[in-house]
């Protein structure tokens, strides 16, 4: 399916080179985008300590991760309520399960989320300070709070984006995944059965939005020439001891071995 783009997507001062290194921090959503770059052979790291739903949280894996380089940062922010413990007063990524009662909820500020990615990005730059980072607002909605309140978290983590944006002189770039979903798109059917997280489809559409206003020139090409030999490299035969398919794998891993010869960084499993 095709669509017609209605949302104004201002491009970044930057753009994403093939196979780079890119660390994905945050709520689910940056799982399934996370997902995509890892199949279109990026370097990717997505969530290596568990889901990050809130900016605290982001730092929290920025903290543990920091002296490890990266190219790029994205952050997906979720919402901005958090859980402290009341016996610490810290913020917890994970209550683990525990009993309520051992947990208060609150909701961070527009300046708390702002500081917290603010001090996120300063870790990673310790290890390359030429590092780039996207920002994004996840369009999952959160029932729990009913549809007015996850509004408002939303409305904070916008606000905290835009202020990171602003400041860092294109350092820093926002890219509308939240409002492609509900202003673009707008529609149940591009959400999965509980209404709630974007479908299949959406996430696609919402990947091809990033390629065209993110990606080089160099990484677009590079997808041109990567996607026939991964639809090779994912075919399951019927009769592997054929040999046509014999000479099919050997054509497919000849040209796996011509394309890394063009592009140094692409990692493939023997």
């Amino acid at each position: 399916m095709e669509f017609r783009t209605i949302v104004n997507i201002p491009r970044p001062t930057f753009e994403l080179e093939p196979c780079e290194r890119i660390l994905f921090v945050g709520s689910c959503f940056a799982d399934n985008i996370g997902k995509r770059f890892e199949e279109e052979k990026f370097r990717a790291v997505v969530n290596p300590f568990g889901v990050m739903y809130n900016p605290v949280s982001v730092l929290h894996t920025a903290r543990k991760i920091a002296g490890t380089p990266f190219d790029t940062a994205v952050f997906t922010l979720g919402t901005n309520h958090v859980y402290v413990e009341r016996a610490t007063g810290e913020i917890v990524d994970n209550c683990q399960k525990r009993p309520q009662r051992e947990f208060e909820e609150r909701e961070l500020t527009i300046d708390e989320c702002a500081d917290a990615l603010r001090e996120a990005i300063s870790l990673l730059r310790t290890s390359n300070p030429q590092l780039r980072v996207i920002l994004t607002v996840s369009p999952i909605r959160y029932a729990k709070y009913g549809y007015h309140e996850s509004q408002l978290s939303k409305a904070v983590l916008l606000l905290a984006a835009d202020k990171l944006t602003k400041e860092a002189n294109g350092e820093v770039y926002y890219f509308p995944a939240y409002e492609i979903v509900n202003d673009e798109l707008r529609d149940y059917r591009f959400y999965k059965a509980d209404m709630l997280h974007p479908n299949e489809q959406a996430v696609a559409y919402i990947w091809e939005q990033l390629v065209a206003t993110c990606f080089s020139a160099t990484a677009k090409q590079f997808l041109k020439e990567w996607r026939p030999i991964k639809e090779a490299l994912a075919h399951r035969p019927f009769h592997p001891e054929a040999a046509s398919y014999q000479e099919f794998l050997k054509k497919t891993k000849e040209a796996a071995r011509l394309l890394k010869q063009k592009y140094p960084n692409l990692e493939l499993k023997e």
